[in-house]
């Protein structure tokens, strides 16, 4: 479904990217681990057709992405989350947050569809409150709601539980684990990547990709989880360090 090859991506002279090469198939899930500023985040907006690679390519099933090949099929296929849901609400009520996409890509059972999926995740009391003024889990459930609703395949979370308590975590998780979608997760959180996957891609520091394979063996590999600054050099001293140090169960 998805080919990144030795993508690379600048903000003016700050590299954010540097030889980023990466096969995702339909229906796998995938976590991409790295410290705060590694370059997750700017991987994902380019799998998301919102910013595009500076060298390098990206295919999304079978075709080339780029702006002029962009359209509105492309941006039903794939939904992004990102960090800070406020920088995606801008409509009055929940219930219009969420039908929001549905009546731009032409959806003509709107009302259902938001009652429905503001059921699951346990948000219809909210559907008529002004989203701006809800706490940071439940706006993050509005706008996965939002995304959710009208079915992508691709499905981009950057760090989804910033804003969460370990209930609403947990509750994420569940979610996760029964989607059929392909996903990819964002995030830093060693606890949360072992839940959700079973397969790690780690970008170090230097945005490099270091490691791609899987999540149980990263667990053990201390150098490249230092390297990454994913845990602390102190770690050392743990002579039976393995991924139960980071492992919750919600």
């Amino acid at each position: 479904m998805i080919t990144l090859t030795n993508i690379s991506y600048n903000y003016e002279d700050q590299p954010a990217l540097e030889d980023i090469s990466l096969r995702l198939t339909k229906g796998e899930k995938l976590v991409l681990l790295g410290s705060n500023g590694s370059g997750k985040s700017t991987l994902l907006k380019i799998m998301a057709g919102l910013y595009f690679a500076k060298e390098g390519s990206y295919s999304f099933d079978g075709k080339a992405v780029s702006k002029k090949s962009l359209n509105k099929d492309f941006r039903k296929r794939v939904g992004i989350l990102f960090q800070n849901p406020e920088s995606m609400i801008f409509n009055p009520t929940v219930f219009d947050e969420i039908a929001f996409s549905l009546r731009e890509f032409g959806f003509d059972d709107i009302k259902p569809r938001v009652e429905a999926i503001a059921k699951k995740f346990g948000i219809e009391n909210l559907l008529d409150k002004n989203p701006l003024y809800l706490s940071g889990g439940e706006k993050q459930k509005v706008i996965l709601a939002a995304i959710l609703v009208y079915e992508p395949e691709l499905l981009l979370l950057d760090e989804p539980t910033a804003a969460m308590d370990p209930k609403t975590t947990g509750w994420l998780i569940d979610l996760l684990l029964d989607l059929e979608t392909t996903l990819i997760v964002a995030t830093h959180d060693l606890s949360l990547a072992y839940e959700v996957s079973e397969r790690a891609v780690v970008i170090d520091e230097k945005h490099h990709k270091i490691y791609d394979g899987c999540i149980e063996q990263l667990y053990e590999d201390l150098d490249t989880l230092i390297q990454a600054n994913l845990i602390h050099k102190h770690r050392h001293r743990h002579k039976n360090f393995s991924h139960s140090h980071y492992h919750k169960h919600y």
